[in-house]
């Protein structure tokens, strides 16, 4: 289970790059609640999400030499330096060089070998989201990739990440990730092969950040209502929950989940 533990190798910050940040404010508002506080001018332009005062997720206004809008799943690591240098090792690449955010931390943007982008961020003063697992803040990450091995590789390597696997449906493994050394209780995330989910395999690789929502039906229909996409209705998993895909009025994807366990 993903918490603000925040133990090497887990994820620790999601944050979004939109053309219009009023606009997406508008919407993830009317969607989960959210406000938007600015980080202030020494930030360019760098805000803050949150949801009853406290910090679900950062953004800013990016531009189109930026790449397309999306979210940005960071990962905490002892070291940007020296994890961004294993990145390149294992032949990933660094998109952002590794860097000082005031006195906040250290960030870096790689990419792994499929080319997928994440985050590493190295606490200061900031060690991450305030607030996870609760309806409205960040709850599970999904990795979709062609080469379930390799990246379950990569991760290994530079981020200590550890892989097993759960039995789904009848012939079904779902591959879970949780940090190195730890039990599988703080399991936060997965890897599916495009070849368990047909949606997916039309695109290129990505990270997916999950929303816990309270009723994910409501949420698909006010997603639709604020000019959202819904990419997969609201769908029963057993054993998990209620989820669907969705992506926001500028393309950015994320996923919405009502847990079937309650979240402690």
């Amino acid at each position: 289970m993903l918490t603000t533990r925040y133990v090497t190798g887990a994820p620790n910050w999601i944050d979004l790059g939109t053309p219009d940040i009023d606009g997406a404010t508008s919407f993830y508002n009317g969607l989960f609640g959210w406000s938007f506080l600015p980080g202030g001018p020494e930030a360019g332009g760098y805000g803050f999400f949150q949801l009853d005062g406290r910090t679900v997720a950062g953004g800013m206004q990016t531009g189109a030499q930026d790449g397309p809008p999306s979210w940005t799943v960071y990962f905490r690591t002892q070291d940007a330096d020296v994890t961004a240098k294993a990145a390149e090792q294992a032949h990933g690449s660094v998109l952002m060089q590794p860097m000082d955010v005031m006195d906040q931390g250290r960030m870096a943007i790689l990419g792994d070998k499929a080319g997928v982008p994440f985050g590493v961020w190295q606490p200061g003063l900031l060690k991450g989201l305030d607030v996870v697992q609760e309806p409205g803040s960040l709850c599970w990450i999904e990795l979709y990739t062609a080469d379930l091995p390799m990246a379950a590789w990569f991760y290994n390597k530079i981020l200590g990440l550890e892989t097993f696997g759960v039995d789904m449906a009848p012939g079904s493994t779902y591959t879970t990730l949780n940090p190195a050394g730890e039990s599988e209780d703080a399991m936060f995330g997965g890897i599916v092969p495009f070849a368990d989910d047909p949606l997916e395999a039309a695109g290129a690789p990505y990270w997916l950040p999950y929303i816990e929502v309270t009723d994910t039906d409501a949420v698909v229909d006010r997603a639709r209502a604020l000019g959202g996409e819904i990419r997969l209705p609201a769908t029963d998993l057993p054993g998990v929950g209620r989820v669907a895909k969705l992506a926001d009025p500028y393309g950015a994807r994320f996923a919405v989940i009502r847990s079937e366990a309650p979240q402690t």
